[in-house]
């Protein structure tokens, strides 16, 4: 997904009420900031939020110090691996971000943190000090120890605990991220309506790009840019989500078989099924049917 398009689609999710209602449960249960942000990020993503660590609040009114922040950010972006990514900032805070996928496409992260993991001393505070005077900051000493200070302190267990439920969360809203992509409540071109409401009627039958502009009275070329533009989607991978999407409820029917389930939902052959629903969904359609619950 596209820069501006991934952007989007995360301002999207974060509107959602499903997020709205877990990062206020999460905040209002850990003490901590929660912040669902793109990718690339170029904000510092807990300003402004009620918990927002006191010292990281000071830290946003510098443009150096807050540059440190932004780096700290992109590292949580450029960290390996798939699970959840936690660095340290200069003055010893520790932001975790947990990815946020479709399939194995990443679309951003569940960032939290701003704590320490062990009980700050004086000669931290010390270094930390001295590295805003270096960058040039007219500190006031009093007021920036005491913000430092009231740091929470988080024990690596405790916060592990909380790292956990912030991956289960981001379990979850990759499930119902495809659903928003199909469903994506944005105002949209009276065309793009029409499209999505004749590619969900014909999504069982072999239909192009141009069956689609056709239908809705445009030229291909000129559709493929709106349709584009609108959802952050192309055709293609439109049409293999809203199929993925419908072979998703026909596999919650124990008596279908997988084959079957794939030319209901308009693929052609099992071998493509297979290959589009994991890349979607994350895992194959057999191992996706097992872990449904039992009725």
């Amino acid at each position: 997904m596209e820069h501006e398009a991934n952007k989007r689609f995360i301002e999207a999710l974060t509107r959602s009420q499903i997020y709205q209602d877990y990062e206020r449960a999460f905040s209002k249960t850990t003490g901590l900031p929660l912040t669902l942000r793109p990718v690339e990020s170029w904000h510092i993503v807990q300003r402004g939020k009620k918990a927002e660590n006191p010292f990281c609040a000071l830290m946003a009114e510098n443009n150096r110090a807050c540059a440190a922040c932004l780096e700290t950010q992109q590292k949580i972006a450029e960290a390996a691996g798939a699970g959840p990514r936690t660095v340290k900032c200069f003055a010893g805070l520790c932001d975790t971000g947990v990815p946020v996928s479709i399939g194995d496409e990443l679309l951003g992260f569940l960032q939290t943190g701003q704590i320490f993991l062990k009980k700050p001393t004086r000669a931290q505070f010390a270094r930390a000090a001295k590295q805003l005077v270096d960058w040039g900051w007219q500190v006031d000493l009093r007021r920036l120890e005491e913000a430092y200070f009231q740091t929470r302190v988080i024990s690596p267990k405790e916060y592990e605990s909380v790292v956990r439920l912030l991956t289960i969360f981001a379990q979850h809203l990759s499930l119902v991220s495809n659903q928003l992509l199909v469903r994506n409540a944005n105002a949209e071109p009276p065309a793009i309506t029409r499209a999505k409401q004749f590619i969900k009627e014909h999504q069982a039958d072999e239909i192009s790009l141009g069956d689609v502009a056709k239908a809705v009275n445009t030229s291909t070329f000129y559709f493929c840019k709106m349709f584009k533009k609108t959802t952050g989607l192309n055709f293609t991978d439109y049409l293999s989500r809203v199929r993925v999407e419908k072979a998703r409820n026909l596999l919650l029917n124990p008596n279908l078989r997988i084959s079957e389930i794939a030319f209901a939902a308009g693929f052609q052959s099992l071998s493509h099924f297979n290959r589009v629903f994991r890349r979607i969904a994350g895992e194959s359609p057999t191992r996706y049917r097992a872990k449904l619950p039992v009725a």
